[in-house]
Parts: C-alpha cells; structure tokens; sequence
C-alpha cells in the first residue's frame, strides 16, 4: 500500500500531465491556396478564435526541410518587411513569387483569464502559379492567331516559321515579305488571365538579287571597256613622249671663199 508521499509524488504527476497537455492542445486546420505570381494574397489563420485573453501570434515558413520564423513578438523579420502586413486574422502579402510557395505554419497562444496555456495551430500551403502547370504560349500576327503549321492557313501559306509551344519561340527562316506584320506572344495555364505581350512590327522586305547581279555584271564590262582603251592608246603611243625638243642648236659659219667687201652671214640649223 502506498504512502502518503507516493500519492503526493503521483498527484504532482498527474496535474504536471494535465497542464502540458493543455498548453500542447492543438486544433490543426490545414487548407491549400493558389494565386497567380505578383498578385496580392490573403494568408487566413484559421488558429486565431476571438475569446478572451490576450493572443501571442507566432508566424514560421516551412520549404522542404527548412522552417524561418518570419512573425514574432509583434513584427517581421527580413525580407518579409514593408511586403507583408500583419493582422489577427492573417496576414497580407502585397505580391507575392513562387520563392514564396511553400507551407505558412499560423501558431496562437492565449495567456490571461478565459484561454490561458491554449495553443491553437493552422496550416496553409500557397503555390504561387508561374508555369506550374506549364504554361502554352501562342502567337498572333495582325491580331490572327498562327497554326502551328503555316501550310494548312492560306494566310500563312507563304511564310516559313516554326513555334514552339513550351518555351514561346517564334522562328522565321527564311524571311519574306510576306511576313511583314505586327507579331505579339500569348501565354496562359489554368490559373488567372492570359497574359499578352507588347505587339513587334517587323517590316520584311526582300532583296532584288537579279537586278544586283546585272549591276555588278554591267560595272565589270564597263571597267574591263576602260582598261582596253587605256591599253590601246598605250600600244598607238599616245602616252609617249614626243620625239624632238624645243631647244634648236644654232652654228654660224663662214664660207671660205669671199672677199672683206663681200661678207655674208650664213647660219645652219641642227635640230
């Protein structure tokens, strides 16, 4: 038969059980909310009942194996600061990015007469939607939507592209005129609007490769007419020098046979 100091040491027991499962009780409310990146979101934090008391509101961020306390003692740690709002009830993201999909851990705990030691517990997992699903992206000229594949629309026919559907790209090989248009990009999933791109004109003009070569054939003939002439007045000797000089040698000479009374001047020119 037990003492009275086995029952005292067994009674201390029992209330020290009774008060750590009071402060451990834990209603769990656990629900999942999609939003569209860069849209504002509302966090709900099932856990917060109005009662009496005075609430401690805990916040923590839960990604894989990693938990951030983000909310505590009344305000936000980095870099939840000046994009997040706090209220009793949730809190409130101004825009939210997928870095912030993951699971947001709400914890109440009322101290003071009517709800002291309760500990109140709810669960929210956000999934920021950007490309999960995948989105499909399509492409429109001139406000037309364009097949996949050109040959099967007649206003099509005559371009050559390719598009691809996963990532968005748009390939014309080769450019024509008939491509010449106003092109925008559309991409859409399951979640929220689809979302269009800023329109691009591309103005495609083609090159007259024909009148090209006939240009350059024509310069060729008149450049190969112009070294023929200059060669032919080189071989006719236009471009010597002329033979001759207009420095004249001039010799005075005396014939052999006069007389002082009959003196006459002769002059002979060497050229």
């Amino acid at each position: 038969m037990a003492g009275p100091g086995a029952w005292g040491r067994l009674r201390f027991l029992l209330l020290s059980v009774s008060f750590w499962s009071l402060i451990s009780a834990q209603v769990k409310d656990t629900q999942t909310i999609q939003v569209p990146e860069n849209n504002p979101i509302e966090i709900p934090c099932a856990a917060y009942v109005s009662q009496n008391g005075i609430p401690r509101v805990e916040w923590k961020f839960e990604k894989g194996s990693s938990i951030v306390l983000f909310y505590y003692d009344s305000k936000f740690t980095d870099p939840y600061k000046g994009r997040a709002q706090f209220r009793p009830t949730g809190i409130h993201f101004t825009s939210v990015t997928r870095k912030d999909t993951g699971k947001y851990i709400c914890e109440v705990l009322w101290t003071g007469s009517g709800g002291s030691g309760q500990l109140r517990k709810s669960e929210v997992d956000l999934i920021v939607q950007d490309g999960s699903p995948p989105p499909t992206f399509q492409w429109y000229r001139d406000n037309i939507l364009m097949p996949s594949n050109p040959k099967i629309n007649e206003k099509f026919r005559n371009s050559s592209y390719t598009i691809d559907t996963k990532t968005g790209v748009l390939t014309i090989e080769p450019v024509t005129s008939f491509d010449t248009g106003d092109y925008f990009c559309e991409a859409q999933n399951n979640v929220g609007t689809a979302q269009k791109s800023e329109a691009i004109h591309l103005e495609a003009t083609e090159v007259n490769v024909g009148g090209i070569v006939a240009a350059v054939v024509v310069l060729l003939i008149v450049l190969a007419l112009v070294a023929f002439g200059i060669w032919f007045a080189y071989r006719r000797g236009f471009f010597s020098k002329r033979r001759g000089s207009t420095n004249k040698q001039v010799i005075y000479s005396q014939p052999s046979n006069r007389s002082d009374g009959e003196f006459k001047q002769t002059s002979s020119f060497l050229v």
